[in-house]
């Protein structure tokens, strides 16, 4: 009889581990190994750590992103690193810890606002098209294709000076920058999600609800889309990092956010190139560094999840983790068959079940 009782590491598992070993999250990371389970591991911890800095910057930055004073008097411009400034000042005298610790909550409120956004626009769209079909498939395959025919970062430029208009409230600085990268992923989305519609809406189930009568609202959005989203997650984690690239990069080319409406670390390494020059490392390091600490830990994630997603290379680096500890393994059972323990090859001696079993458990 078999047992059905879920199990941990091959011991029954209490309610509270039944919970969160079913998170999607943590299943990816018991079914990594090797190399693989190394690269997530380092790529959450990176993530976490930039998600800390992001949501507990208030507490623990020293000063605001746009302090230039202290209880002593100014900063000073260009102050090398000390201990009542570990990273340094700007030239305009801002605090250089401060202003990467701010630069990363800037960071999180882009890639929440601007990825989102492209996830339910590009989502809605690829569900209408690839559902309906017909002309509004075509126009909106047209269109989508010619904006995703633009260089991201240029497309960017153009949408954020649009969007702006000149001005550097918070509307003209960090949505503005969001806005205009969620224009960049639309297309992206869209195609993804219009791909597995047009999969999925030939399914049986999906022509069974047609003939019981379900209406086409109801099949788009309760058994198509359901099944349509679910390479989506993987989608979100590859475009978080391209979103902090860009973000920089319109901060860099001065089309992004002023420093006095937020910190913003590609704005800080535009004011650092001339430092460069003149053997001033500290206010172009700290910024730098940070941005290619969250790209990374973005990036390790996201191809990590991805190959996990993927059932060929999950089996196959499984395997070969696994093929070291056949031996052992095999073992551990004669020892216990030593000790009087019953086997399987015991309750059914059919000719071939042993290596039936040992093929299995490989």
């Amino acid at each position: 009889m078999t047992n059905s009782t879920p199990t941990v590491n091959g011991t029954v598992a209490a309610p509270g581990e039944r919970a969160w070993h079913s998170w999607p999250l943590i299943k990816q990371l018991r079914q990594s190994v090797g190399l693989q389970r190394g690269m997530l591991i380092a790529g959450l911890v990176l993530v976490a750590l930039f998600v800390l800095l992001a949501v507990f910057a208030p507490l623990i930055a020293p000063y605001s992103y746009n302090t230039l004073s202290g209880p002593d008097g100014d900063f000073g411009s260009r102050m090398a690193p000390s201990a009542a400034h570990p990273f340094g000042t700007t030239i305009a005298g801002y605090d250089v810890l401060s202003r990467v610790i701010w630069g990363s909550r800037t960071a999180l409120l882009v890639i929440v606002i601007a990825v989102l956004s492209s996830i339910f626009a590009g989502t809605l769209l690829g569900l209408v098209s690839g559902y309906l079909g017909g002309a509004l498939d075509r126009v909106l395959v047209m269109i989508t294709d010619a904006i995703y025919a633009f260089p991201s970062l240029l497309l960017a430029i153009v949408m954020s000076i649009m969007i702006s208009g000149g001005q550097s409230s918070l509307w003209g600085g960090i949505w503005s920058a969001a806005l205009s990268i969620t224009v960049v992923f639309i297309p992206q989305y869209f195609r993804v999600v219009r791909s597995e519609v047009v999969r999925v809406k030939a399914e049986a189930f999906v022509e069974s609800a047609r003939v019981i009568g379900a209406s086409h609202r109801r099949i788009m959005f309760t058994h198509v889309l359901r099944n349509s989203t679910r390479s989506l997650p993987l989608v979100f984690t590859l475009n978080a990092s391209e979103a902090i690239l860009t973000l920089a990069g319109l901060g860099f080319l001065g089309f992004g956010i002023e420093p006095n409406g937020a910190a913003e670390w590609g704005y800080d390494l535009n004011k650092a190139v001339a430092d460069v020059t003149n053997g001033i490392w500290w206010t172009s390091l700290w910024p730098g560094l940070a941005i290619v600490l969250i790209v990374m830990g973005l990036t390790l994630t996201g191809e990590s999840l991805n190959d996990l997603a993927d059932p060929r290379l999950r089996i196959r680096r499984r395997a070969k983790a696994g093929s070291g500890k056949v031996a052992a393994t095999s073992v551990g059972a004669r020892h216990a068959q030593d000790q009087g323990y019953e086997s399987l090859e015991a309750e059914d001696p059919a000719p071939g079940a042993g290596a039936a079993d040992e093929g299995g458990a490989r």
